[in-house]
């Protein structure tokens, strides 16, 4: 038996990106034929090293997959992935599954299920939790929603790159949204840990010891004590950048508007985030709000990394 036929199955994965690249890393040591598409001619090279084939579209990528894994940024490049040139959609096969995990509006997510699924492929909406450490161990959260069909279909791939897979129903859409009362958290927690550190600094006080304290206490959160290190260690390397959060609060905003829900607290977090990246942090790593606060008030964090 070849080493191809020994395979689980044909895979692509487009975005090769923090998390994209662990994720695909994670197919191929499960046994999956994993074809990579990345704009970055670097990430690809690399994900080659790491095992995998280089795909130079979209399409390449997709040609006889039984699932092509899409992460990209938003719902715009999700839909130039699927129908742009050189997409998706066309050549992925019949009864084949599109697992969505950009993060984007329900009636976004619901709009391309629908327009793919006219096709005859499956759409299934899966929006991802971890960070780029657990894409790499193979231990994201995904949750899931879409029918029934690309929910089976997907369930070998998902278990690859996942620990925990919640389904959450029928219809795409449903799992968008629970992704975006995850994020509105998310943006919220990163901004508060960013405050307390600076406000902790500004007070004199030893902010690894703070940090050490803190983690252990009431007040902590996933967000500290995963972001709080970057700060202490002068490295804002955009494993999730600012600018994910202007988007992911900006849509909060949109469905908060829709919803005619005040949503005070994440809108606070969402002018920290664009207030951020206006002084040019942008694509920076989203523990950066830090940096804002200590420009603003003149306090000395431990110096950038270059």
């Amino acid at each position: 038996m070849s080493q191809e036929e020994t395979k689980k199955g044909r895979v692509g994965v487009v975005g090769l990106g923090a998390m994209g690249f662990g994720m695909a890393t994670s197919l191929v040591r499960a046994g999956f034929d994993v074809a990579g598409f990345d704009l970055s001619a670097e990430a690809v090279e690399k994900f080659v090293a790491a095992g995998g084939r280089a795909a130079a579209t979209p399409a390449a990528a997709a040609e006889g997959a039984d699932a092509v894994v899409c992460v990209v940024v938003n719902a715009a490049q999700t839909e130039d992935v699927l129908f742009g040139a050189g997409g998706v959609a066309a050549a992925l096969p019949e009864g084949a599954v599109f697992i969505s995990c950009a993060t984007m509006a329900p009636e976004a997510a619901r709009a391309l299920a629908a327009r793919l699924t006219a096709t005859g492929r499956h759409y299934l909406d899966a929006p991802i939790s971890g960070g780029a450490k657990k894409a790499a161990e193979g231990a994201l959260t995904v949750l899931a929603s879409g029918a029934p069909a690309a929910v089976d279909k997907a369930r070998p791939v998902l278990a690859a790159m996942a620990a925990t897979v919640h389904e959450l129903g029928d219809e795409p859409g449903t799992a968008a949204a629970f992704k975006m009362v995850n994020q509105l958290l998310a943006g919220v927690h990163i901004a508060a840990a960013c405050e307390a550190i600076t406000f902790a600094a500004k007070l004199g006080l030893d902010i690894r010891k703070v940090y050490e304290v803190i983690k252990g206490a009431a007040g902590n959160s996933w967000m500290f004590e995963n972001r709080v290190p970057h700060i202490l260690e002068g490295d804002y390397t955009p494993l999730s950048a600012v600018n994910i959060f202007t988007k992911d609060l900006g849509i909060i905003m949109d469905m908060s508007r829709a919803n005619n829900f005040p949503v005070p607290i994440a809108a606070t977090a969402l002018q920290l985030f664009t207030m951020t990246s206006a002084a040019g942090m942008g694509r920076d790593d989203d523990s950066s709000v830090a940096r804002f606060y200590a420009q603003t008030a003149g306090v000395t964090l431990p110096a950038a990394k270059s």
